[in-house]
């Protein structure tokens, strides 16, 4: 999705939705080390007073991933009877699986309790261009109920040059604090793991560098994540997976917008290897590729 289209999304959602509808953490069952499937899609009737905001919300998926989940249907326009594909089926990244691992492209949280055997997965918001959200190693240093929001200074400048008048240092718990009603801080530095006041940016590039949670699963993480919960911050817009020794499964995401262009997906030599030398794989995935749904498809079905 590039960033003008984001930018518009944000400003229609401001005007159209105020939805609270419940959410819960989403729990998988870890699959065996050799398999990384989770999930199954799931599809969507549209019923009268259905909104796509309300949608990604009670399935609890980001909107930026339901709209390239459904790139024909019109997100303002729904039709009653018309179904949307909830992409609720999802390749686990590679990496190990332990802590809060953050995929960047795909705008999502994992959060592995391995001695459970199972994974949760939320939708979160990262930065927007120019704010990115960094790649990184850290761990979970606090936990603040009702934080205090304490604008950096630069943040204070651009407000001021925007809107003429200085901003407060500091903004107290309460429907004004973009905070939300918990946080959770990255080691020493400044990026957190918040909630919001703006349900809007959730599953989007919306936020100034840090990582936005609805407010039921900021809360869950607060009630079961423990400090020194290792955090990783990844960017892996292609996954993929042998499931079954057979089935060849694959998931693409849209790239980061860098310098508000987006980025041709790299197709890297495991990922070569991995769609190996029928012409028809190559086919498939070349559409894939250039349209990511951020689906997971099956080479060869």
């Amino acid at each position: 999705m590039n960033l003008l289209v984001e930018k518009w999304v944000s400003v229609i959602l401001l005007i159209l939705f105020a939805v609270n509808a419940p959410l819960s953490a989403t729990e998988y069952k870890l699959p065996e080390k050799n398999a990384r499937l989770i999930g199954s899609l799931q599809i969507h009737q549209v019923k009268k007073g259905d909104y796509f905001q309300s949608i990604a919300e009670k399935y609890n998926v980001g909107f930026l991933a339901l709209m390239a989940a459904n790139p024909a249907i019109d997100p303002f326009l729904l039709e009653d009877g018309s179904q949307l594909k909830i992409p609720s089926a999802m390749l686990l990244p590679h990496i190990k699986r332990e802590g809060i691992v953050i995929n960047l492209p795909e705008l999502r949280l994992y959060y592995f309790m391995p001695l459970e055997n199972k994974v949760y997965v939320f939708p979160v918001g990262i930065g927007r261009e120019g704010f990115e959200t960094p790649r990184a190693t850290s761990y979970i240093s606090d936990k603040r109920k009702n934080p205090t929001w304490r604008p950096t200074q630069a943040m204070r400048a651009r407000y001021f040059e925007k809107k003429g008048k200085k901003m407060a240092k500091e903004i107290p718990a309460g429907p004004e604090n973009p905070f939300g009603k918990y946080a959770l801080r990255l080691g020493k530095s400044e990026y957190l793991l918040h909630g919001t006041n703006k349900r809007f940016g959730i599953g989007m590039r919306a936020s100034s560098g840090c990582i936005r949670l609805f407010d039921d699963d900021i809360k869950w993480l607060y009630d079961n994540v423990p400090l020194n919960t290792k955090v990783r911050i990844i960017e892996q817009p292609i996954k993929m997976s042998y499931e079954g020794g057979q089935r060849q499964l694959i998931e693409v995401h849209t790239p980061l917008t860098v310098e508000n262009k987006v980025q041709k997906t790299q197709v890297t030599a495991a990922v070569r290897h991995f769609v190996g030398n029928k012409v028809s794989y190559w086919q498939q995935f070349e559409k894939v590729i250039d349209k990511p749904s951020g689906l997971v498809v099956e080479l060869g079905k």
